[in-house]
């Protein structure tokens, strides 16, 4: 019985020795990625936040929350700059496509078929995506030949399914994480992505409620690129959302579909330090697509949040 019990510990042991390994070569590609990210925006310089009050608490399903700024999150972006680089112009025109409410088909038109294949061609001339695809090629995980694998990236983020049963064809990976989709008209769902923010808060559809932190000692930087958020969306209230902020839209979808490729579980949660950011970095599986993906900020500068 010994030897068996100690080869069941030698087992235990190498598995948890694998995992690390796993974990450890998985912060260092995310943390290239973070590197590469030529295109990500400089906090007061290309876009100024104003983090104003501690949000409060939130019942999940309610639409009334106190709030704690009362001026918008963005004071400013350089909407120039944002223009100008090729990644941003692509994903600013795919925010239009989509219809919010779960439980309508959506059509995408010949139009929007070919936007979505410019914005994954622009992501591809990328350093950012270049260093993901080369990662998941080392690791098994993607076809080398660069056109399979934007095949490969349009079925993660592209592709439609039904998100509500009984319905047709009405969301997909890129909808959720980076529009937002409302469900039934009571529930603000995904809208992770700081663009969106930014424009449908100019727009007046988002109203920023504060910041997300445990106490008043754990407030954010003005400076920080993640952020927990809470917000109102068309008078739908989010209790808490996790975001980049000022990252390229290459970094987080690169980021993002490296660790759904990862795994083949319904949800998949890592815990790595990227840059000075402890980060949980949250992927739910939608078959063969990203239900949703999203980052939640545990510590930044040696603060525990």
């Amino acid at each position: 019985m010994w030897p068996f019990i100690k080869s069941c510990c030698w087992e235990k042991t190498k598995q948890k020795t694998s995992s690390q390994q796993a974990n450890q070569e998985l912060a260092e590609v995310l943390n290239q990625l973070w590197q590469l990210d030529s295109n990500r925006l400089r906090p007061g310089t290309d876009y100024i936040i104003s983090l104003q009050g501690r949000a409060g608490y939130v019942a999940q399903g309610s639409n009334y929350a106190r709030d704690r700024a009362r001026a918008p999150l963005f004071t400013y972006v350089n909407e120039d700059k944002l223009k100008s680089i090729e990644t941003y112009a692509h994903f600013i025109n795919l925010l239009d496509n989509y219809e919010m409410s779960t439980g309508v088909s959506e059509t995408v038109t010949s139009e929007e078929l070919q936007e979505n294949k410019l914005f994954i061609n622009s992501l591809l001339e990328t350093d950012v995506m270049k260093c993901a695809h080369k990662y998941l090629v080392r690791m098994g995980q993607s076809p080398s030949d660069p056109a399979q694998f934007k095949r490969q990236l349009y079925d993660i983020w592209f592709r439609l399914y039904h998100r509500e049963r009984g319905g047709g064809e009405d969301s997909c990976g890129f909808e959720h994480v980076f529009v937002g989709e409302t469900k039934f008209g009571q529930e603000i769902m995904g809208l992770h992505n700081w663009v969106q923010f930014y424009l449908q808060e100019k727009h007046g559809h988002v109203d920023y409620k504060g910041y997300k932190a445990r106490d008043n000692k754990d407030t954010p930087d003005e400076d920080d690129h993640v952020l927990n958020l809470q917000f109102s969306c068309k008078g739908l209230v989010k209790p808490v959302g996790g975001c980049f902020i000022g990252v390229s839209p290459e970094f987080e979808v690169a980021l993002f579909t490296i660790i759904f490729l990862m795994s083949t579980e319904k949800m998949t949660s890592v815990v790595v330090k990227v840059d000075e950011y402890k980060l949980e970095l949250v992927v739910y599986r939608h078959g063969r697509s990203i239900g949703t993906s999203f980052p939640k900020l545990l510590s930044s500068n040696n603060r525990d949040l």
